[in-house]
């Protein structure tokens, strides 16, 4: 089995802006011996060798910093007129499946993927959608990931595909770009405008009424087929959290 990762490390970026910065602690291994030694045990009982152990903090990580699956709650406080699903409360059988990609590359920045895109990719390349896939969005943008404008740039799903896809029987979709929809900046300047309430977050807030979950930030998408593997998309168990880092991989045999 060939096992692809399309998750983006986790580590500090300088150019990563404020709500996307991580920053963590790695702690050497002689800080823990120091620690066993006051606990009580003598340096003479040290095992031969034993040079403490490496532990890190994670001291500041939002849980949409870095690739991850967003909950209903993300998008809203009721689904459907239902309570949302927090991350943990999401069942694991969505977060498991047949993989398909949709390659949208050719969409220019700031123009959204249409029904219209997604039919006219699967009838070229003779695919079909079929419940309870998992379906990806290859943008292209990843290359820019880890860049001070990456979320300031790129495509992004309208809500009118959006909805398509979870009428198609899909719950759990991705794309390469860092959010779901249009870029935000771009969102609110239209929307100020056009004096529209219409335009911003669009594509997120279909899962104010129809339940979905949506992958952001993942990378690699290239080094997939269109169809052929199997997505794994499991997320921290973050009680009562709108979103947790997966590590997302796919598998072909």
């Amino acid at each position: 089995m060939k096992i692809i990762d399309l998750s983006k490390p986790i580590q500090y970026n300088k150019n990563d802006p404020w709500f996307m910065k991580v920053k963590i602690k790695h702690k050497p291994h002689r800080k823990a011996k120091w620690l066993i030694r006051v606990l009580g045990l003598p340096f003479k009982l040290f095992p031969k060798g034993f040079e403490g152990w490496a532990d890190d903090t994670i001291q500041k990580m939002g849980v949409h910093s870095t690739t991850h699956i967003d909950a209903p709650w993300h998008y809203s406080p009721t689904t459907n007129g239902e309570k949302s699903k927090t991350i943990d409360e999401i069942p694991l059988d969505w977060c498991y499946g047949e993989g398909i990609v949709i390659d949208m590359k050719h969409k220019a920045d700031f123009d959204p993927i249409t029904i219209a895109d997604i039919e006219a990719f699967l009838s070229e390349n003779q695919l079909t959608i079929t419940p309870n896939m998992i379906v990806l969005i290859k943008t292209g943008r990843d290359q820019f990931n880890g860049t001070k404008n990456f979320h300031e740039i790129g495509t992004g799903m309208s809500a009118t595909a959006t909805e398509w896809l979870i009428d198609k029987g899909i719950k759990v979709m991705g794309i390469d770009s860092w959010g779901w929809d249009l870029p935000l900046q771009h969102l609110m300047k239209k929307a100020k405008e056009t004096n529209n309430s219409e335009l911003f977050w669009e594509a997120h807030l279909v899962g104010s009424k129809k339940e979905y979950c949506h992958m952001e930030q993942l990378v690699n998408l290239d080094a997939l087929p269109y169809t052929g593997f199997k997505i794994a998309v499991f997320p921290l168990k973050i009680v009562g959290a709108s979103a947790a880092p997966a590590r997302v991989v796919a598998m072909m045999e």
